[in-house]
């Protein structure tokens, strides 16, 4: 599979997530499997550009490429700014946001909010194409199945971004108005698939290598892109891809390797941002590795409380290599610690 001149390692895509797909997490993610990631997203406003908070989501240094940024705006000359100021700082690929169903986001009428004004999001997709054209660098676009149930319109804005050069659509399968409730639909993507020649990403709600394969069969998608799976669970690139390929699922990953993978995924953070912060932005990710550990909440509360780098990979060392003692392998998908206490009881009871 192909972006413009770009070719990609395979077609499993990390998602763009705000606060969670720096530069670290989407080295972890590719380095587990991921043969594409884009960026968290970067606002078109000037004004911001010179702040910590953008130059940390504008940071690609040692990231493998292509490297891709997403931006996010409501004007079309912001928007063409905003690609080449991202370009000069290496983005090769630009996505544009047209699927962020944040209230703080859409109230500006950015991201989802743009697929209410199709002329509007047609006039910043033709200008952000024609701003990275000379530059020969490809423009994508994420958005939704449509604003609300009775204003699905992902299929026009489709073929009106096609027309205009976009060279690859990703659609999740929600409306803005469901933000990420209920259950993403994948009909309106099969659509889209057979609307474009372009290749088309399907992303939402995708958990599982089973989910992955079905969600591929359903819409003929080239690709599919995973978000919130992959937060605490990086490894889910290589697992779907090993299904995918063989049919068979992939052992789960070693407590003692995801011991090291946390640990230098730590480490790799607080490089990018200092000890204050890093320690406190930490805190969600090391969530999510043990959410469904044996003791991962009450370790999560003790967590919470530590205040230093050095406590925090130290507690977090401490806590893998007890558990280690009674388990090899961390819970397949879906396994939680409930359920995995009553069937190491049931395994351990006479």
């Amino acid at each position: 599979m192909h972006i413009g001149q770009f070719a990609l390692a395979n077609h499993l895509f990390v998602a763009p997530m705000a606060g969670v797909t720096d530069r670290p997490f989407r080295q972890l993610c590719k380095q587990l499997g991921a043969g594409y990631a884009v960026s968290e997203m970067v606002t078109s406003r000037r004004d911001l550009w010179d702040t910590l908070k953008t130059s940390r989501r504008a940071n690609h240094e040692g990231e493998p490429g292509p490297i891709a940024v997403q931006i996010a705006g409501t004007e079309a000359q912001m928007m063409a700014d905003a690609a080449l100021y991202n370009i000069d700082r290496g983005a090769q690929i630009i996505d544009i946001n047209m699927g962020c169903p944040a209230k703080k986001v859409c109230n500006k009428w950015a991201g989802s909010a743009l697929m209410q004004n199709e002329a509007l999001a047609i006039e910043i997709v033709q200008a952000v194409v024609d701003a990275c054209a000379p530059r020969n660098v490809p423009v994508t676009l994420k958005m939704r199945t449509g604003w609300c149930q009775t204003h699905k319109n992902a299929v026009v804005l489709a073929r009106a971004a096609e027309a205009v050069g976009v060279q690859m659509l990703t659609v999740h399968g929600r409306t803005r108005e469901q933000g990420y409730k209920g259950a993403a639909e994948y009909d309106t993507i099969a659509a889209v698939k057979a609307a474009v020649k372009i290749p088309v990403v399907a992303n939402g709600d995708i958990s599982t290598p089973e989910k992955a394969r079905d969600v591929l069969r359903a819409t003929g998608a080239d690709a599919i892109m995973i978000g919130r799976a992959a937060q605490g669970r990086p490894w889910i690139f290589r697992e779907i891809g090993h299904f995918l390929a063989t049919g068979e699922h992939l052992a789960p990953p070693l407590v003692s390797e995801v011991k090291r993978l946390l640990i230098d995924h730590l480490h790799d953070h607080y490089s990018l941002y200092d000890e204050f912060i890093g320690v406190r932005s930490a805190r969600k990710h090391i969530g999510w590795y043990l959410r469904e550990l044996p003791g991962g909440e009450a370790f999560r509360a003790h967590m919470n409380t530590l205040e230093s780098s050095t406590l925090q990979v130290a507690a977090v060392a401490q806590f893998f290599d007890e558990l280690n003692q009674t388990m090899d392998r961390i819970p397949a998908q879906g396994e939680g610690a409930a359920n995995l206490r009553e069937r190491d009881m049931m395994e351990t009871t006479p």
